[in-house]
């Protein structure tokens, strides 16, 4: 006997026994340690930050994360699986100077950096037992009890020594560039961590500004004597312009003189009138490369307010401008490719310290570098808006400009513009000595190595990845922060020479005080501040620089820092590397994916490890939307609280929506409804026709034994041929990562299962057992076998269901089978069971049948109501001679008396014939309307018949083509039809009164065993029925009491009124009333 299934489930509930079931018998580690050594599959799991609970799309990545693994397990792979936390960066800091209410980097070395790395130390596990416990809940199974934890001094040492191997072959170097800043950070920003926080439709100033000109300058430069000259400039950056040390042009533009009041300003002839409006008055015309050169008057000199300043050299370095030092006349007009004449004036304000374009032109001039913004983005004191944030002063700038006659024009624009990711303070762009990876140099290795990467959805390796590599700039590694990863490099503060040292004790045996860096416990700032090493070059003291790592460097480094190679662990790195499988959201192709990679690629051209990708396959996952498509977000309101829809529904519906709902790499809505939707469809129908199975199996005594041996009814030879077929199609999904196609075949199977086979085969079942009923036997073995191998093909789904099916299936009959499905192997097909002609004549029935059932609810004729005829025209002959094959079962499921072919579906339908007036009127014009005319004097049915026989149609002179004829069919009378792809099927709608008779006996069966289960009956027990009703009814029960006693397992059917204490009902058959009683015998 199986255990008997409630057909009324909490999968809720039941989830919490099977997670009970699996802690018990420690399944998961037993998953791992009872397959072998040397067959692994390796997965890396992206290591969350746990200082915040988990959200909905946590649950979305860590269960594509888990699916594979379990698969693959299956398989007969060994898939370890290290858990891991990332602990170090901005988010953690963040949340910190939160809670002590600190605001700047200044308040918090005056909080002491010790005390709050402790705090960030202790922050970043706040949440992990959240983590686990979700994890847990959604059966996402790694190894937590031994993570690695990217704060570890291990993790760090491994860090250090990636970076060491780098230097060595001279891929780190620091140099004076433009990065993105944040202020409120205090930090710089990474290429990909810029691209997570754009902003579109942001305001910004829009200011012609005015650059006077003496006239003498003009002169001599133009040889075009003008007075009250001025250069216009375009920006949206108002608070640079006192960072101004040149105005670049285009060397072969055209400019022009324009006479404006008194002024004559000089700007672009091609932007001109979006300028200065309509037909400006051109008084005189220079080429760009005459502008080159003229010095010009600067709208500020903060060097004459005591700000210190630069310049670059003839090697393009900068140096210190002393103080005695005369900068008249050093801000001039250059040349660059840079300009453009699509909008602004022609002419670019250029600021070397704000821009990268701005300060590649100071190295090639010999600019001036002024910097009167600090790194918090205040502006300097002496300038307008001094003391302020740099946007912030934008308005000062402009209204100081305006009081000096200097602003020509302004306005607002809208654009994108960068934010900072993390706290959503606008970026600046600003010079600034930065650490760098030299990425750029391995670049054909970055792409050859992403040639070598399968990933899914396989566009992503050509687009967003590889133009991202395609693009790619030098690593900005560093950051002026606290808490990360110390970088290992060291200054002399006496040469100025650079060391890295790759390990501790290269610390150690560099250091002064030898001691006190072997006592050293912990890798952080500020301890390791305090270790001064003992020069390379000239034996000074060399103190470590301030910044750490990137964050986004230690996840990259999650390979090698794991195992704390390589200074131990060596054979299990090598084992576990490159990863066979990882997989996260779509804007880790900028962040994880990348720096696995690009971590990876500059290892393995610095010669330190095998191979020069991390990871050979990786699954991309689009965003998590609410339902209605829009971003979740919490100032939306429109957030999902995971637990709330794992209460309610379960972590198995759960998984199945998050697979089945749209494929992998695209977008998804997501709401509890659209999981509660998913859970009726799939798993409820799976679990009704387990229950199915296991009720019907008990009455019967059937138990599953050896391998069925008799010949088989066509249906079960179907369904074992779908089934093959379907463990064929769900192992290639998955083999090619396809987790969506591979969960809709197992769905549609499960759909067919239930509303075909089991529906159709329901009487096989009902009938009682005879000695030798091979029928039944060869149901019984069928369903069983199904539901089985179904039972495996879901484990990786829905873990939880699988086991509850696995236990009461197999493991209840046969103790010697694996303690849990998720020890159990993948299913193997058995290519002989697959009979693809028979699927497909299956197909054709049911395709016809799904016609015919549209064509009923058409002509509003009930589901139990049969109709005399069938009518249904197929492609072809072969298709004709399969529904001639299948006419009883057709006329079955469509409670037909007939079924009828046509070779021509006008019998059923006639066709309204109509121009295709879009396509027409592009081919014809003006002679539409004659051909519109000569059409409607066509014979209607000659036309379609032309049309369906793709055959052209001569009209008022014109030969057209089926494509320019639209044909719209229309219902002949006493039938009602459907169509699709080239199939029609109809129904006769003329019910006679013996149909309407064996109607109202249907619907008599169909209450009477309703009333069954709301009496509480059991599926064997036989009754009385009594029936009470006017003439029709009466007429009913004796023309038609042995098909009624058949259908309900009645043994007496009594016509007339039930008596008291009988179980009874009244309903009323379309104003019929009726009084029915059933009684247990």
């Amino acid at each position: 006997m199986f255990k008997p299934v409630e057909p009324k489930v909490s999968f809720p509930r039941l989830e919490q026994e099977i997670l009970s079931f699996w802690q018990q018998n420690a399944i998961f580690r037993r998953s791992i340690e009872e397959r072998p050594e040397d067959k692994l599959f390796i997965f890396y799991e992206g290591p969350p930050t746990a200082n915040a609970r988990p959200g909905i799309h946590h649950v979305l990545s860590r269960v594509f994360k888990d699916l594979i693994p379990r698969y693959k397990t299956m398989q007969g792979y060994r898939v370890p699986r290290k858990g891991g936390w990332d602990t170090h960066g901005l988010p953690v800091e963040l949340e910190i100077e939160k809670e002590l209410g600190l605001k700047s980097k200044p308040e918090i070395e005056q909080y002491g950096i010790a005390a709050f790395n402790a705090k960030c130390k202790e922050s970043v596990s706040r949440y992990v037992e959240e983590w686990t416990r979700l994890s847990e809940r959604i059966a996402f199974w790694a190894d937590y009890d031994n993570p690695y934890v990217t704060y570890s001094n291990d993790y760090i040492e491994s860090g250090w020594w990636i970076f060491k191997q780098m230097w060595d072959h001279g891929l780190v170097y620091q140099d004076y560039r433009v990065t993105p800043h944040c202020p409120r950070c205090g930090t710089s920003l990474s290429d990909h961590e810029v691209s997570l926080g754009y902003q579109d439709d942001t305001p910004d100033p829009s200011v012609f500004v005015k650059f006077r000109v003496g006239s003498g300058e003009f002169r001599d430069r133009t040889g075009i004597e003008a007075e009250n000259v001025a250069l216009v400039a375009w920006t949206t950056t108002p608070w640079t312009l006192p960072g101004n040390t040149a105005l670049a042009v285009k060397e072969d533009a055209d400019y022009g003189i324009y006479l404006v009041g008194e002024e004559r300003l000089v700007l672009a002839q091609a932007l001109a009138a979006s300028v200065l409006g309509e037909n400006p008055e051109m008084v005189g015309a220079v080429r760009g490369e005459q502008l080159v050169g003229i010095r010009y008057e600067p709208l500020y000199r903060p060097e004459l307010n005591g700000l210190p300043i630069m310049r670059f050299g003839g090697d393009g370095h900068l140096r210190a401008v002393a103080a005695e030092e005369n900068t008249d006349g050093l801000r001039r007009v250059a040349s660059a490719d840079y300009v453009s004449l699509d909008n602004g004036s022609g002419i670019v304000h250029t600021a070397p310290a704000f821009g990268a374009e701005d300060f590649a032109e100071g190295k090639d001039f010999g600019l001036l570098f002024v910097q009167p913004v600090d790194l918090r983005g205040i502006m300097a004191d002496g300038l307008p808006g001094a003391g302020k944030f740099a946007k912030q002063a934008d308005r000062d700038i402009e209204r100081d400009l305006e009081e000096r006659g200097l602003m020509l024009k302004k306005g607002t624009l809208k654009h994108t513009y960068p934010f900072c990711w993390r706290c959503s303070t606008p970026l600046l762009y600003y010079a600034k000595p930065s650490w760098y990876i030299r990425t750029t140099k391995q670049k054909e290795s970055l792409l050859e190595g992403n040639s070598r990467i399968n990933w899914y959805p396989e566009h992503i390796k050509a687009g967003r990845f590889g133009n991202w590599l395609e693009n790619n700039i030098d690593w900005a590694v560093s950051r002026e922060r606290y808490w990360g990863t110390p970088l290992p490099f060291w200054k002399c503060a006496d040469c100025g020479e650079a060391m890295c040292c790759g390990s501790k004790a290269e610390i150690v045996a560099n250091a002064k005080d030898r001691a006190k860096a072997e006592a050293m416990d912990d890798y952080h700032r500020p301890f390791i501040d305090e270790i001064v090493l003992r020069c390379e070059k000239c034996g000074g003291d060399a103190r470590r620089v301030p910044e750490v790592a990137d964050a986004w460097y230690d996840s990259g480094a999650m390979p090698y820092a794991q195992w704390h190679y390589p200074f131990e662990n060596e054979e299990a790195f090598l084992k576990h590397f490159p990863a066979d499988y990882i997989c996260e959201a779509i804007d880790q192709t900028r962040g994880w994916f990348y720096t696995l990679h690009a971590e990876a690629t500059m290892l393995k051209a610095s010669e330190a490890i095998p191979d020069s990708i991390a990871y050979k396959n990786v699954i991309c996952l689009g965003h998590i939307n609410d339902e209605k498509g829009n971003k979740m977000s919490k100032s939306r309101g429109n957030t999902v609280d995971p637990w709330s829809v794992l209460d309610q529904h379960g972590a198995d519906a759960t998984r199945w929506y998050m697979y089945s709902a749209s494929p992998a790499g695209s977008s998804r809505r997501f709401s509890s409804g659209l999981v509660e939707e998913g859970l009726r469809r799939f798993l409820l129908t799976l679990w009704n026709t387990y229950s199915f199975f296991v009720s019907y199996a008990n009455i019967d005594g059937y138990k599953p034994g050896g391998e069925f041996r008799g010949p088989r009814p066509e249906i079960d030879r179907w369904l074992l041929s779908e089934l093959n077929a379907l463990v064929v199609k769900v192992t290639e999904e998955m083999e090619a990562f396809d987790p969506t196609d591979a969960a809709r075949a197992i769905e549609g199977f499960v759909d067919d299962l239930s509303n075909w086979y089991v529906r159709r085969s329901r009487r096989r079942f009902w009938r009682g057992v005879s000695e030798g009923d091979a029928d039944k036997e060869s149901a019984y073995d069928t369903l069983y076998t199904a539901l089985v191998t179904l039972t495996k093909l879901i484990a990786p789904f829905t873990p939880f269901v699988a086991e509850e099916l696995w236990q009461n299936l197999v493991r209840s009959i046969d103790p010697d089978a694996p303690v849990s499905v998720h020890l159990a192997e993948w299913p193997e097909p058995d290519r002989a069971f697959i009979d693809e002609s028979l699927n497909a004549e299956t197909q054709l029935v049911k395709r016809v049948c799904s016609l015919g059932r549209a064509a009923r609810a058409k002509a509003q004729i009930k589901v139990r109501q049969p109709v005399a005829q069938v009518l249904a025209k197929p492609r072809t002959e072969d298709e004709a001679a399969a529904l001639r094959k299948n006419a009883n079962l057709v006329t079955e499921e469509l409670n037909a008396r007939e079924l009828v072919l046509l070779e021509d579906e006008t019998a059923v339908v006639a066709y309204d014939v109509k121009p295709n007036l879009p396509v027409l009127g592009k081919k014809y014009g003006a002679e539409v309307a004659a051909i519109r005319a000569g059409l409607a004097a066509l014979a209607p049915a000659e036309v379609a018949e032309a049309v369906r026989r793709s055959r052209n149609v001569t009209v008022a002179g014109k030969e057209l083509e089926p494509e320019d004829i639209l044909l719209q069919a229309q219902d002949t009378e006493g039938f009602a039809a459907a169509q699709e792809a080239g199939y029609t099927v109809a129904v006769s709608t003329t019910i006679t009164a013996e149909l309407a008779d064996e109607g109202l006996a249907r619907e008599l069966v169909r209450r009477i065993q309703d009333m069954r289960r709301e009496a509480g009956f059991e599926l064997a027990d036989r009754i009385t029925t009594w029936v009470a009703g006017d003439a029709d009814v009466a007429r009913v029960v004796a023309s038609h009491g042995e098909y009624i006693r058949g259908e309900t397992l009645t043994t007496e059917l009594v016509g007339g009124e039930p008596p008291a204490g009988v179980f009874r009902a009244e309903p009323d058959f379309e104003g019929t009333k009726v009084v029915l009683g059933v009684r247990k015998n």
